[in-house]
C-alpha cells in the first residue's frame, strides 16, 4: 500500500464484534470508520473517502442485502461481508447482490486481514493495465494473447472471456450465475456445468498442477475465485 490514509467502514451492530474488527483494521495500519446501522454506513461511504466496507448482514434498520444493493447503485468500492450466516444460499445471495467476498463468524483475524488486503489491491490492478501476470503466465486482454514461460498458449474465445472476467476481479468470489451471465449471456444462467467444464480447461492450460490449482480456486457450492 501507499502512504495515503486508507479508511475502512465497519458496519456492524454488535458492539464487541465491531470493536474487534476495528482493532484488527488498525493493526493493519488502516483507519476504521464505525457504523452500527445500515443508514450510518451509507452516510459514511457518501461523506468520507471510504476504500472498503466490512458489512454484517443482520442490521437493525435494513438488511445487509438491501445495503449492498443500495450502495451498488452509486459505488463500486469493495464489500466484504462478515456474517454468522454460513449457509450457501446466504453467501450466494450476498455475492449476487454485489458483495465482493464473504467471511463467516467466528473468524480468524489473520484471514480477515488477508482478504481485506486482496480486495484493496483490486482497484489499482484494474486501473493500471490490461496486461495481467501471475506465476509465469502473462495475459494481454486487449490483444487476446496468453503466454507461459515465453510460449504462446491458445485459448478459445469462450475460454478467453471467462479468463478476462476472473482476472479483472482478483480475489473476488464469482458465483456460477454471475459467470454464466457475463460469459454466456442471461439465457444460459442455469447451465452451471458450462462453468465447471471451462474452469477445468483453464486449469489444464494455465495451472502448474491442474489437480491442485494455485490461482483458479473453487468456492464449494458458490463459484470460483481468481487468486493472483
Amino acid at each position: 500500500m501507499n502512504d495515503a490514509v486508507i479508511r475502512v467502514a465497519v458496519v456492524e451492530d454488535d458492539s464487541p464484534i465491531r470493536s474487534l474488527v476495528c482493532e484488527a483494521v488498525r493493526r493493519a495500519d488502516f483507519v476504521p470508520a464505525e457504523a452500527e446501522t445500515a443508514g450510518m454506513g451509507l452516510e459514511l461511504v457518501a461523506d468520507q473517502d471510504i476504500r472498503l466496507v466490512i458489512l454484517d448482514l443482520g442490521l437493525p434498520d435494513m438488511s445487509g442485502l438491501d445495503f449492498i444493493r443500495e450502495l451498488r447503485t452509486w459505488s463500486s468500492i469493495p464489500i466484504l461481508v462478515l456474517s454468522a450466516r454460513s449457509g450457501e444460499s446466504d453467501k450466494i445471495a450476498a455475492l449476487d447482490a454485489g458483495a465482493d467476498d464473504y467471511l463467516t463468524k467466528p473468524f480468524s483475524v489473520g484471514e480477515l486481514l488477508a482478504r481485506l488486503r486482496v480486495l484493496l489491491r483490486r482497484a489499482p490492478q484494474e486501473a493500471i493495465s490490461q496486461v495481467h501476470r501471475f506465476a509465469d503466465i502473462e495475459v494481454d486482454l486487449v490483444r487476446h494473447a496468453v503466454r507461459s514461460g515465453g510460449q504462446d498458449i491458445h485459448l478459445t474465445q469462450t475460454e478467453h472471456r471467462l479468463l478476462s472476467v476472473l482476472l479483472t476481479n482478483p480475489g473476488k468470489v464469482m458465483t456460477h450465475r454471475h459467470l454464466m451471465r457475463e460469459v454466456w449471456g442471461p439465457a444460459h444462467v442455469e447451465q452451471e456445468h458450462y462453468v465447471r467444464i471451462y474452469i477445468r480447461r483453464l486449469r489444464q492450460k494455465l495451472e502448474r498442477d491442474p489437480a491442485r490449482p494455485d490461482h483458479f480456486l473453487t468456492e464449494t457450492g458458490i463459484g470460483y475465485r481468481f487468486q493472483p
